[in-house]
């Protein structure tokens, strides 16, 4: 589902954000990336959403080569990619509902559509009682898993996360990660992004590990042919 291969950016000044990055994740599988401040992990999620482009290298993701992505062609690829970010991003004047339901609107779903998928996904994060409450009567897990639901409502092959547990306890993490759990068992592949190092001890994913820009470590993944 997401394949690297040499892939490197640099910037108009020069600056080498990733250098001769190589791996891949297949359908269903789940990794931590990880790696100082600094290091590439949001460089390297923005290219797999086709923010910015690659300078080197080819990178796949849905079967599509990004580096010959018509323009017009990006909207639809990141539809197929949910996006999880650590301060949720909601909107404070709208519902929960409406907020998981923006994804679909801007692709222009009907509205009875819009309603079934909403539900959906909020039942897939134990939120469809949390429907018609707006977001700042919910606690912090409680945003995070509306924002996931609305990663996740238009039904994405991938989940990217940019630290999505980082102002939350250990059980709210927790809870979090579960739910992610949940979408990797039906298929789902999932990048998490995080420096949290506690975090990633307690679950047994692979873990790619970052440093100024290159691939150091790539615990758990595929033995080098």
């Amino acid at each position: 589902m997401i394949q690297f291969d040499r892939v490197s950016k640099r910037y108009t000044d020069s600056q080498e954000a990733l250098a001769n990055i190589s791996f891949s994740l297949g359908k269903g599988e789940m990794a931590f990336l990880t790696g100082h401040s600094g290091a590439g992990k949001s460089t390297l999620l923005k290219l797999i959403l086709a923010m910015e482009p690659c300078s080197g290298g080819q990178l796949i993701v849905n079967g599509l080569d990004l580096n010959k992505l018509p323009r017009r062609q990006i909207p639809q690829h990141r539809r197929r990619i949910g996006a999880v970010f650590q301060d949720h991003q909601l909107l404070s004047d709208r519902t929960v509902g409406a907020n998981v339901a923006l994804p679909l609107e801007v692709s222009g779903f009907p509205e009875h559509e819009i309603q079934r998928r909403v539900r959906a996904a909020l039942a897939k994060v134990g939120l469809l009682n949390k429907e018609r409450l707006m977001p700042g009567k919910l606690s912090g897990g409680e945003q995070q898993r509306v924002g996931i639901a609305r990663a996740v409502v238009n039904r994405p092959s991938v989940i990217l996360a940019d630290e999505p547990t980082g102002n939350l306890d250990p059980e709210l993490s927790a809870e979090i990660m579960a739910v992610f759990q949940q979408f990797r068992d039906v298929g789902v592949t999932l990048l998490v992004a995080t420096h949290d190092l506690a975090l990633i001890g307690r679950h047994q994913c692979r873990v790619l590990t970052l440093e100024s820009g290159r691939l150091v470590n790539d615990q758990g993944g595929p033995e080098p042919a």
